[in-house]
């Protein structure tokens, strides 16, 4: 029996943060499909094209590193309804303090009423990378900071090329 999990946030970059979860998470699934949310109200730095190249080339190596594909999607509608759409039967949420705790254990419970048989499973940041947030990441960018800690090489220079057309 072949298990599928589902990963999914806006990945407005992709950060280190990310990739430390879909990593951890791909060692426990048969397939990983990773959600990009879009909805119309956000205006992301990034467009969805955009996400999507970069997630694809940031979990290549993961992938294979895993032995199990990774699949990078969008979706627009509920995540547990996207997560059932692509065959999840679980659901990984990525912590890296109490606060994401809190909320995240919320949503599971939504979830768990609209789809009973879709797990959440939490996986905790690892110490490294767990004070990393992209809404953070952006806002350094943004501002001409150095943001080669929170993010890879790749995107840390596309992070440069879109901070220079936004100033």
């Amino acid at each position: 029996m072949s298990r599928t999990g589902f990963y999914s946030g806006s990945f407005d970059p992709v950060t280190l943060g990310h990739t430390d979860i879909i990593s951890r998470a791909s060692r426990l699934v048969d397939r990983l499909v990773i959600g990009i949310g879009v909805h119309p109200a956000k205006s992301p730095l990034f467009a969805d094209d955009e996400r999507v190249a970069m997630l694809e080339a940031e979990t290549k190596p993961i992938a294979k590193a895993a032995g199990i594909p990774i699949e990078v999607v969008t979706f627009s509608d509920l995540a547990v309804t996207a997560a059932q759409r692509f065959g999840a039967e679980v659901i990984f949420r990525g912590l890296r303090d109490g606060t994401d705790f809190d909320y995240e254990m919320q949503m599971a419970n939504m979830n768990g009423e609209m789809a009973p048989s879709v797990q959440t499973v939490f996986v905790a940041a690892s110490p490294q990378v767990r004070h990393i947030a992209a809404n953070l990441v952006r806002q350094i960018a943004l501002l001409g900071g150095d943001v080669t800690p929170f993010v890879s090489k790749a995107v840390a220079a596309r992070l440069a090329t879109k901070a220079k057309g936004k100033r």
